[in-house]
């Protein structure tokens, strides 16, 4: 670039940023054509002071001339531990014009799922699922950017965003597809780790191009300044030294040029000498030297507004500095005329945000590390308690006290602990873990400190299973936990133990504190813990005698609380997966039910047992062919995830589960539909857990149902469905829809093996349903021709046991499976019978496989034209071909 570019000295940092100027043009014309195209993203990237501000405030110059409406916010290097902080600050114009009722009308279900997040109502009972908000939050900026087209947001120094803004920001960047909207992001490169690096990633990413990033101006463009800024007479040497001493640093530019003019420096060759002992004077230690300069009062003012970070009131400053108010007005005067403090932008910084803020990140930067190391920690003390006498709050305050000393402050103690139910309440466990370690280090009183290692086991929970599973072993290792907060304790640790695939260890936790315990509700509670984790292990095998025990205090359960109720449920999954009379399965799972219901604290948000339980009682009405039981109860654990805003690992479970009703039933296309979205927030959520397995083998298999073998085989290649298997039992069976697959690609050695595993590994378990585990179905049809012997005992063994367990899919099923084995007359009689069994089942592509096989045997067109419709409506698409072929042939029909 040559010399020409903007004049003012105050457009410096848009000096050859023309290409990224037009970038910013081409994207606002293009969101003003059409308010129903896809929305896009920039991603400016660039060092400190490199101008990425000034192109963020150019782009809304450009946008409001244009029409639009902009929304801003920014990262300050101070408040990443503040959750929400920087959405917050996006979304304020708009939620401070509208009323509380007109925000719950656009906000709709998401209302209070996102409101708390946003501060603009209170959280309610429910410990709300931080995915949950997450996507409340994309919701709530989604419905309201509709209101406000075309609207353009942007996001300054996205590097010092809190982590729960930048999982929001990471989420809405790969949704822009169908909203019309331009999102604009500026950041640094490095400066983040872990998560929050994770999640700029993923921004970036999703821009679908080159990041832009911004480089140094040119000493052409540096000279170009320097005269636009001192004057034409600037010679050349100068404008030289000038781009030498600042590198080409816009920002560092401005400020040296600025100084040259403060101290009438002549700009020529024989003064460029004391460019250097200017640019010094500028940054660093030149800059705290010139602060100390103004005096001890505006060099405490300049400290107090960098511990405050943001909201820099010149009475909030007075008091964290202990000065009067004239004094404070009067070192607010001095700091702005030294270039240290700023009046904000009024179009940039919302009006409650405070009267100052420092002229640029570097100077905030450099004045908070010029405060001596002791006063820092003091005046975050004293920060702490400003800003909480302020009204602001404990999870407000809590940033300041997360860097103070540790000083065996129990008052402390519980202010942290307090802003950790804050931030819990609000979905941003990740805050309250990070005030909760800290007041560990204070230490609490030995009253108090397994407390708060218990509440950190809860908060982590959801995000760290094995952190959660050393704080709340160390809780219980402690004294000061009893009763039911214990009972509590022990049920969520084995939770976490769960969830970190520790499930024996699960078990075995249980299995000892209710030993410890005599006899009463908390140890019936914690029995029924301990069999149900038991009763969903998928090892080896299981306790001897565990059927017994499990059955013979169920028979002293009435179903008169929650622990009978559960004892019930779970003794009715055990005598399903264990091929009892179905009879004896849904009369057990009734009699946990109040009036047909859930019973109070029993539901799909409730804490108390978790979600697991339902499932068990769901899944043994599925396969006992209470088929509208076990979708009103899956229905309603969706409805209820999606309303309490559990958009994590629940909801994956929820959809997963619903999906496998819609198979059972024979609605294919409703269950590949449902099992797609399960898998999507699976794959959120995180690979190798149980509930992703669940929704991979549900659709694997309604994939395989459907005739669409290579996509089927498809899925399990992308989501690694084969050995090894979770510890958790999942349902389908894994093992036997595997072979299955591997049937229906030709591999069958190989799907003998996976079936043989799968016997062997149901046989030790006890697990003789045929239905819930059907390897033998497939494996006799399997060695019907290499080994008709066994095949036809494994037809036989599996229909003694469909008729012990008695349901007419059960029965249906098993009839199938030995007519494959037979020709003529014989499979013509057993298909028959096949069919009257499975015309009174709820699962109609059962049924429509055997009228289709049932037709071809018997050679009877109006049978295979009966089986072809119902093919149809199931969305069976394999079974409509097979069925068209023959009766295209049509040769020996009749």
């Amino acid at each position: 670039m040559t010399e020409e570019g903007p004049t003012p000295a105050a457009s410096a940092s848009l000096w050859e940023r023309d290409e990224e100027v037009a970038a910013v043009e081409r994207a606002i014309d293009t969101l003003r054509a059409d308010q129903s195209s896809s929305g896009s993203l920039l991603v400016f990237r660039g060092e400190a002071g490199l101008g990425k501000t000034a192109l963020l405030t150019e782009t809304r110059r450009i946008a409001e001339a244009r029409g639009c409406t902009v929304w801003s916010a920014r990262g300050g290097e101070t408040l990443r531990s503040v959750p929400f902080n920087v959405v917050r600050q996006l979304l304020q114009p708009a939620l401070v014009s509208l009323m509380p009722e007109e925000a719950r009308e656009y906000l709709g279900d998401w209302y209070d799922i996102a409101g708390p997040a946003l501060g603009v109502t209170d959280p309610g009972e429910r410990q709300p699922d931080p995915q949950g908000v997450c996507d409340g939050l994309v919701a709530a900026v989604r419905r309201l950017a509709r209101r406000d087209w075309p609207l353009v947001l942007v996001i300054d120094d996205a590097h010092w965003a809190d982590q729960e803004t930048l999982r929001w920001l990471a989420a809405f960047a790969e949704r822009l597809d169908d909203l019309s909207v331009l999102l604009v992001v500026a950041r640094r490169p490095g400066d983040v780790t872990g998560d929050s690096a994770r999640h700029l990633d993923a921004v970036a990413a999703a821009a679908g191009g080159p990041v832009a990033t911004l480089s140094a101006l040119t000493p052409d463009a540096t000279a170009g300044l320097t005269r636009a800024t001192l004057g034409a007479h600037a010679d050349a040497p100068f404008c030289r030294e000038v781009w030498a001493v600042t590198g080409g640093n816009p920002y560092e530019t401005v400020e040296l040029l600025a100084k040259v003019q403060d101290s009438e420096l002549e700009p020529v060759e024989a003064q460029a000498c004391e460019l250097r002992a200017l640019n010094r004077s500028a940054r660093g230690g030149g800059l705290v030297a010139r602060l100390e300069g103004l005096g001890i009062e505006a060099t405490r003012f300049a400290w107090a507004a960098a511990i405050l970070g943001t909201g820099i009131s010149v009475d909030l400053v007075a008091k964290l500095a202990t000065m009067g108010r004239d004094d404070a007005v009067r070192c607010a005067e001095l700091l702005r005329n030294a270039r240290i403090l700023t009046d904000p932008d009024p179009a940039v910084v919302p009006a409650d945000d405070g009267d100052l803020e420092f002229v640029h990140p570097l100077i905030a930067t450099a004045v908070y590390n010029s405060i001596p190391d002791a006063l820092r920690t003091a005046m975050h003390g004293i920060a702490a308690q400003v800003v909480a006498d302020s009204g602001l709050g404990a999870a407000m305050a809590s940033r300041h006290l997360l860097q103070v000393h540790p000083d065996d402050d129990e008052e402390l103690v519980e202010q942290l602990r307090e802003a950790a139910r804050e931030h819990v309440a609000v979905g941003a466990p990740d805050a309250a873990r990070r005030c909760l370690e800290r007041a560990l280090r204070e230490p609490p009183r030995p009253e108090t400190h397994a407390r708060v290692l218990y509440e950190l086991g809860c908060a982590t929970l959801l995000t760290a299973p094995a952190t959660t599973v050393d704080h709340l072993q160390s809780a219980l290792a402690m004294p000061g936990l009893d009763g039911a907060e214990r009972v509590d304790a022990v049920f969520r640790l084995s939770q976490a133990l769960l969830h970190n695939d520790q499930l024996e260890d699960a078990v075995r936790t249980v299995e000892a504190e209710a030993a410890r315990l005599g006899p009463g509700p908390a140890q019936l509670r914690l029995q029924a813990v301990q069999y149900m984790w038991e009763g969903i292990h998928a090892g080896e095998a299981s306790s001897p005698g565990r059927s017994e025990r499990l059955a013979a205090l169920a028979a002293t359960c009435t179903g008169r609380d929650n622990s009978e109720r559960a004892l019930l449920i779970l003794r009715g999954f055990d005598a399903m997966t264990h091929g009892e009379n179905a009879e004896i399965v849904v009369e057990l799972s009734d009699r946990a039910l109040v009036n047909g219901r859930l019973a109070p604290g029993l539901g799909w948000t409730d804490t108390e047992w978790g979600l697991e339980i339902l499932m068990m009682l769901a899944s043994s009405y599925t396969y006992t062919d209470r088929l509208d039981r076990a979708e009103s109860m899956f229905t309603e654990a969706l409805r209820t995830y999606e309303s309490a805003g559990w958009s994590g690992g629940h909801l994956a479970l929820a959809h997963a589960f619903l999906g496998f009703a819609h198979r059972r039933r024979g609605r294919l296309r409703e269950a590949e539909s449902t099992l797609r979205e399960s898998l999507r927030i699976a794959e959120r959520v995180g690979r190798g857990l149980p509930l992703y397995w669940s929704a991979t083998c549900n659709l694997v298999d309604t994939l395989l149902a459907r005739g669409h073998v290579d996509e089927a085989w498809e899925i399990a290649e992308q989501y690694g469905f084969a050995p090894p298997y979770p510890s958790t039992i999942v349902l389908p069976d894994p093992q036997s829809v595997r072979g299955r697959l591997l049937l229906a690609v030709g591999r069958t050695q190989d799907a003998v093996n996976e079936l043989e595993a799968a016997e062997k590994a149901a046989t030790a378990r006890g697990h003789h349903n045929p239905v819930m585990v059907p390897w033998a179905l497939d494996l006799a049809r399997a060695l019907a021709v290499s080994d008709p012997v066994r095949a036809a005992q494994l037809a036989s063994d599996a229909r003694r046991r469909a008729e012990r367990f008695g349901t007419d899919t059960a029965i249906g099923e098993a009839l199938r499976c030995a007519a494959a084995l037979e020709t003529g007359q014989r499979a013509v009689r057993l298909l028959s019978q096949a069919v009257t069994y499975l015309e009174s089942s709820p699962c109609q592509y059962e049924h429509a496989a055997a009228r289709v096989e049932y037709g071809i045997a018997a050679r009877s067109v109006a049978e295979i034209n009966r089986g072809l419709a119902l093919a149809r409506s199931c969305g069976a698409d394999g079974l409509v071909a097979q069925a068209r072929d023959v009766l295209e042939t049509g040769r020996g029909l009749r």
